[in-house]
């Protein structure tokens, strides 16, 4: 520290500054309070006389008096010596130093001149407590953390009580769980968060015995226990604020160390007054930050659409469900006006939500559409209610939603599957109706079959014709009634079953898509022992995979199915040549309501059912593509018998 910074220091001392100068003013001898390069901070009337000179003070003692024999005394160390003033006397200097000050005094035998020389270095003393005092209270109000605030409060007890070891604690002061500690010196072992104070010490810090925590102080009318190792005596002084105890100080002196405890106690507690406001503001702001922050990420993480937006309509929330559902960056957002978010038809319903809002009224389950940035329409529905500040004015308005986007889809989607359901009732009358004429179409063409082909002059064409009609009667007979079967309910009863013959059943089904899409099927069956499933639960699965492999191929292909089992698991493979899937839909794939076809082409919902089937079954379900190669899903079934 510079002399020009010790000056600065001493004079704005306050207190300490006057007490010296009322002190210099009252000693006839001369007195004079330097700092360590030896520069007169204050003195006396008898100094100046001494120095021949009333401009003394920011002088350096040189240009007085002969001080090359004059050296900087160690701290709380004092020396005498004999110098030659400039105005030809010579006298005996008493010099002591305490931290950056020097105390500079004339030595005389006089008892009063001893004692006040004894008062002066009190005074001295006094000084450099209530300085040091002052650096620590403003240090400590300029911590940032708890961490930093006890190495500040450490630095200061440091400073303040050299040659001794000490303790720093901090606590909760709610549970009185320890959450800082730094010690100078060797701890003995126990529990660092038990607290050993005098009973006077929590009088005269007005800590009563209800705000302690349970089990976590000990008050004792004597000498406290030791915390450190090689320790004869101590003091310490608990940090109290607003009632509530935040942890304490402890100072204890090791052997052969010579200390005023008492004068130490009564300083350890102007300390402690300084530091426990310190950390109790630390505490709240801690808790204010952790507040913040998890309110803050409670909005963030939130599964519901969160926007906020002030005074001046723009948007200082927008939470990751509504960048998900936007697809908008938060930095392409915040900071801008709200209107920017709806299509231009939209903002006149914003206004008025938003005028409701900042009068204070709050309004429910008002439907808006947002639009994303890929500029599509989104269906959501926002409650609103306003933000108000401490003062109870209106700063913002919060809007809280959901996405009605894939709602409405799925009534789209449910009345899309009511059509069909009736559509399917519908097919089961005609169904019916088709197979009682083509029931007297097959037994009247069998008739006439069996008779031509037993007439040895019938012609060889007629039979053959016949007997086309024959077959394809009996075709569209065997496929209604499959159709008739595959539409009724399953009886989620397992049964033994054949899972190859499954396998035909369900690409009987198919033969008209594979026709349309102009696709080859080739078969790759190995011997399949029998096994116990749901039939037609299975037969919905295959036909599910085999028609949308025609569909991925509009143009035709090839789809090779195979079976095989290995040790205890039938294997079903569906591999087809169409354009094959990005890793992104692969990924999507099984997802309820995703798809890939145009409106109206598909619900989205088939491969979702087909994996809830297999895992039914205990199996699994995997899927492997490759853009342009093609697609492959493979089904793992284990092969259950009855117990």
């Amino acid at each position: 520290m510079t002399s020009e910074s010790n000056l600065r220091a001493f004079e704005v001392s306050g207190p300490a500054g006057d007490a010296f100068q009322a002190f210099f003013d009252m000693v006839d001898a001369p007195a004079a309070l330097c700092d360590l390069a030896l520069r007169v901070v204050t003195c006396n009337a008898a100094f100046e006389v001494l120095c021949g000179s009333t401009e003394v003070k920011g002088h350096l003692l040189h240009e007085f008096m002969e001080t090359s024999t004059l050296s900087v005394p160690p701290d709380g160390r004092g020396v005498e010596l004999d110098v030659a003033c400039m105005t030809g006397q010579r006298v005996t200097l008493s010099v002591s130093r305490r931290g950056q000050t020097v105390a500079v005094v004339t030595r005389q035998t006089s008892p009063m001149l001893d004692s006040l020389a004894a008062a002066g270095r009190a005074l001295l003393e006094q000084a450099r407590v209530e300085t040091a005092l002052l650096e620590i209270g403003r240090d400590v109000a300029g911590a940032t953390s708890e961490e930093e605030l006890v190495a500040t409060v450490a630095h200061g007890v440091k400073g303040l009580f050299p040659g001794r070891v000490f303790c720093v604690r901090i606590v909760d002061p709610r549970n009185g769980n320890l959450t800082s500690l730094y010690a100078e010196g060797r701890l003995h072992e126990g529990p660092r968060d038990v607290f050993h104070l005098r009973r006077s010490m929590l009088e005269k810090t007005h800590l009563e015995s209800s705000k302690i925590p349970q089990g976590k102080v000990v008050v004792t009318p004597g000498e406290l226990p030791l915390l450190f190792q090689g320790s004869v005596r101590g003091v310490a002084a608990p940090l109290v604020a607003s009632g509530q105890l935040f942890g304490a100080i402890n100072i204890e002196y090791p052997e052969g160390l010579t200390a005023d405890a008492v004068s130490d106690e009564r300083i350890l507690i102007q300390l402690a007054n300084q530091v426990s406001v310190a950390v109790r503001n630390a505490k709240l702001i801690d808790e204010l930050t952790f507040m913040r922050k998890y309110l803050e990420d409670l909005l963030e993480t939130a599964n519901a659409l969160i926007l906020v937006v002030n005074r001046d309509g723009r948007v200082v929330v927008f939470n990751q469900a509504l960048v998900q559902l936007t697809g908008r960056g938060k930095a392409e957002v915040l900071g801008h006006e709200v209107e920017g978010l709806f299509p231009e038809g939209e903002r006149l319903k914003l206004m008025r939500v938003l005028s409701a809002a900042m009068k204070g009224k709050q309004v429910n389950g008002v439907e808006m559409v947002l639009s994303s940035r890929a500029g599509q329409e989104l269906r959501v529905t926002f409650s609103t209610s306003a933000v108000m500040s401490q003062l109870g004015e209106v700063e913002g308005v919060m809007a809280i939603g959901g996405d009605l986007t894939r709602m409405r889809e799925l009534e789209r989607r449910v009345i899309q599957a009511e059509k069909l359901a009736s559509l399917g009732q519908l097919a089961a009358s005609v169904v019916h109706e088709i197979n009682n004429p083509m029931t007297a179409v097959l037994t009247y063409a069998d008739a006439l079959f069996q008779r031509t082909r037993l007439n040895p002059q019938a012609d060889p064409q007629d039979v053959d014709k016949y007997r086309r009609i024959v077959d394809n009667s009996e075709r569209v007979l065997r496929f209604t009634r499959d159709l008739v079967s595959y539409a009724r309910p399953a009886n989620d009863k397992p049964e033994a079953i054949d899972l190859n013959a499954v396998l035909d059943k369900a690409i009987g089904f198919c033969d008209h898509v594979l026709r349309k899409h102009n696709v080859s099927l080739s078969r790759e069956f190995q011997p399949v022992p029998g096994f116990h499933a749901i039939r037609q639960n299975l037969v919905q699965v295959f036909i599910n995979l085999i028609t949308n492999a025609c569909h991925a191929m509009p143009s035709g292909g090839a789809i090779t199915v195979a079976s095989r089992h290995e040790h205890d698991f039938a294997w079903v493979d569906f591999t087809d040549t169409g354009s094959g899937m990005e890793p992104e839909t692969v990924r999507r794939i099984f997802e309820p309501f995703f798809t890939t076809k145009p409106d109206g082409k598909g619900t989205g919902l088939g491969l979702s059912i087909v994996q809830g089937i297999i895992e039914n079954h205990g199996g699994t379900i995997s899927v492997t593509s490759e853009v342009g190669r093609g697609t492959t899903f493979t089904l793992k079934l284990p092969m259950l018998q009855p117990v």
